[in-house]
């Protein structure tokens, strides 16, 4: 077959896949689990084939004309360059792990059928966002996966957290995709072209009018993409999804493909200084916030998703210093040991039976208990520190090298200032990450109390995959020289002052959380703090409680988690006054709330007010009238025809009278 077929084909099958297992489901649920791995796995394999014969050379284009559309065509294109055929192994190759961890995971939900299908529908759609030479194409792409995120998130649709997070998810992607539809109109107006390539060469040729305006429309829908500052409030809410979810959603779909569109038409938004400076502001204040918040959070998922809205605040900004190499090299690297950390998380909350931090730290043994994910995890914690020679280290360090050439003007494709936002801000963040992983892996795993219940192993499909993601979240960095020509054919081997200051300030992250650790340490005689866990008991215990009854038990994750106070909490020790604060989300929640929430349901209960008490009244009011009209109607309708003479001669005698008295009026004037 040919390089293009072959790409054709990475996700078409997740796309049968999904739609046999919606038309299989019920009538033959055997079919179900092969379905859904399968042709998943086997998108995966035809994106490594593709990727191989690609090998960072020329790019793979092909396209034939989807429909007549008049000025400006729809193509079915295809636009594989390096970076196009290394995200879409990543992509292929978390869904498969998501996909076989999901058959032991949730073996015994009653709509594993739907679920695994619209992971399957998630996959295709990822994938076409990123094989895709056309716009409007992608935007299919783009806007299935919105869809698929609101059903996914709300799988546990028994509880009104995750009724309330998957429409909060979709209303805010939306809300960023509004203006991002209005750029590509405007975007393919001046190009002439919604192709990727055209695009390119318009903007090489000085032919968008409008950079600035197109770019920051563009930006609006990518901040709500990929939860970037201030439309990142629906990611942290989205862990009210099935875990195996949040692992795809924030490894290899949904928020990478915010980050992969700017990628993809970077020299449009380098056209823009402004564009870049206010991606280089955004950035920065996604991760410093994010990484803040995720140091107060007591739920280990809730620490991994403000985690995830770091990481994509560095790609962020390696995209506003104009290195796109260094994103995606990041995108990649973090896609990896991000999927294994949630699936690590999901195979801890089951052992431990509880989703809270604070709980894990009173009880002793759970590293024991689950070694295979113990030693995952940690190898995922300290890439996502960024300690060499760990995954994170080398694609961290790109972003921080790029940011420190373009800020001392070694680099003159982005404004300096924003090379200085990104590193600092990159540097501060990398501190702060060091902290909050440390202080997970303290509390999960170096608790002190009662022994963790022991359900014995867990099933081999939920730790086999653990290891497999562990091989890149260990040696992917390792490789960097090896795929600079998939990166723009420049090197993103780190400077030895950018990994002295950005190794310098993780390892003391990591060791003043170890030393807050160490000071509050809990024993086997302190009190329980006010209880913030959730029960998620192991699938093969007895009595079962679904994730779904943890979500909708842990109130202070999901609800006031300012309520849950636990003084021997290492982050409630270094924020000090912020805590309070940050775990909240620094109040952007109710910030909205008071700006957007409530004026909108003070101006519906207006017009409720209107349309009941005005409208409504003189609709009653003009029926009311009819009917009182009709009632004095029809009291003159006696029946009697002498009556209805005597009235008819009666109004001829005024008529007559009148008409004598006007006429004599007008002879007298």
């Amino acid at each position: 077959m040919t390089t293009t077929t072959l790409a054709v084909l990475v996700p078409l099958l997740p796309f049968l896949g999904a739609a046999a297992g919606l038309l299989l489901g019920r009538i033959a649920p055997g079919f179900v689990r092969p379905l859904a791995v399968l042709p998943t796995l086997a998108a995966a394999g035809l994106a490594v084939v593709v990727a191989i014969r690609q090998g960072g050379g020329e790019t793979i284009d092909a396209a034939t004309q989807l429909t007549p559309t008049g000025s400006v065509p729809i193509d079915l294109a295809l636009h594989i360059d390096g970076f196009a055929a290394l995200v879409a192994v990543l992509v292929g190759l978390v869904a498969s792990c998501v996909q076989i961890y999901s058959t032991a995971y949730l073996r015994d939900d009653p709509r594993y059928a739907s679920y695994a299908a619209l992971v399957s529908l998630f996959t295709a759609a990822m994938l076409l966002v990123v094989y895709s030479g056309d716009l409007m194409v992608l935007l299919v792409g783009w806007e299935i996966m919105g869809i698929c995120s609101y059903f996914l998130v709300g799988h546990y649709w028994e509880t009104p957290e995750a009724r309330a997070a998957s429409l909060k998810a979709f209303l805010v992607t939306k809300l960023g995709d509004v203006p991002f539809l209005i750029g590509l109109f405007a975007l393919a107006t001046d190009a002439g072209t919604f192709r990727i390539t055209g695009i390119l060469d318009s903007v090489a040729a000085g032919g968008i009018d409008h950079p600035t305006l197109i770019a920051l429309l563009l930006l609006a829908g990518v901040a709500g993409k990929s939860a970037q500052f201030p439309l990142h409030t629906w990611l942290p809410d989205a862990m009210a999804g099935p875990t195996p979810v949040s692992a795809l959603i924030h490894a290899a779909t949904m928020v990478a493909a915010g980050i992969y569109f700017v990628a993809r038409l970077l020299p449009l938004f380098a056209s823009s200084a402004a564009a870049l400076t206010v991606l280089a502001v955004m950035a920065a204040i996604t991760m410093i916030g994010s990484a803040l918040a995720a140091l107060a959070q007591d739920d280990i998922k809730r620490v991994l998703a403000y985690s995830t809205i770091g990481q994509l605040g560095y790609m962020a900004g390696a995209l506003a210093v104009a290195d796109r190499g260094a994103a995606i090299f990041h995108l990649l690297s973090h896609g990896a040991f991000k999927a294994l950390l949630f699936l690590c998380a999901g195979v801890v909350i089951h052992a431990a039976g509880t989703n809270s931090l604070a709980a894990m730290s009173r009880m002793s043994g759970l590293a024991k208990r689950i070694p295979d994910a113990y030693w995952t995890m940690t190898i995922a914690l300290v890439a996502l520190a960024a300690i060499p020679p760990f995954a994170g280290f080398f694609s961290k360090e790109a972003v921080l090298v790029a940011a420190e050439h373009t800020a001392l003007r070694d680099s003159t494709a982005a404004p300096g200032i924003a090379g200085w936002v990104v590193l600092v801000a990159g540097l501060l963040t990398a501190l702060l990450t060091a902290a909050y992983a440390a202080r997970l892996w303290l509390l999960a795993f170096r608790g002190q109390g009662p022994e963790a219940p022991d359900h014995g192993r867990e099933p081999v499909p939920m730790t086999a995959v653990l290891w497999v993601l562990a091989i890149p979240s260990l040696g992917f960095g390792l490789t960097y020289g090896y795929f600079d020509d998939w990166f723009d054919g420049h090197s993103l081997a780190p400077t030895v002052v950018t990994a002295v200051l950005g190794t310098g300030v993780s390892l003391i992250g990591g060791l003043i959380t170890y030393a807050a650790w160490r000071s509050k340490r809990p024993s086997a005689a302190t009190p329980a703090p006010i209880p913030l866990g959730a029960q998620a008991a192991h699938p093969d215990a007895s009595p079962a409680v679904t994730e779904a009854e943890a979500i909708a038990t842990h109130t202070p994750a999901y609800g006031d988690m300012a309520s849950a106070a636990d003084p021997t909490d290492p982050g409630r020790v270094l924020l000090g006054p912020l805590h309070r604060h940050a775990v909240t989300g620094f109040h952007l929640d109710a910030v909205y709330h008071a700006l957007f929430v409530r004026p909108v349901q003070a101006g519906a209960d207006l017009v409720r007010f209107l349309d009941r008490e005005v409208v409504d009244t003189y609709v009653r009011g003009a029926g009311t009238g009819s009917n009182w009209l009709g009632q004095l109607v029809r009291r003159a309708q006696t029946g009697n025809v002498q009556t209805y003479i005597s009235a008819l001669l009666a109004g001829s005698v005024v008529l007559v009278i009148a008409a004598v008295v006007l006429s004599n009026a007008n002879a007298g004037s």
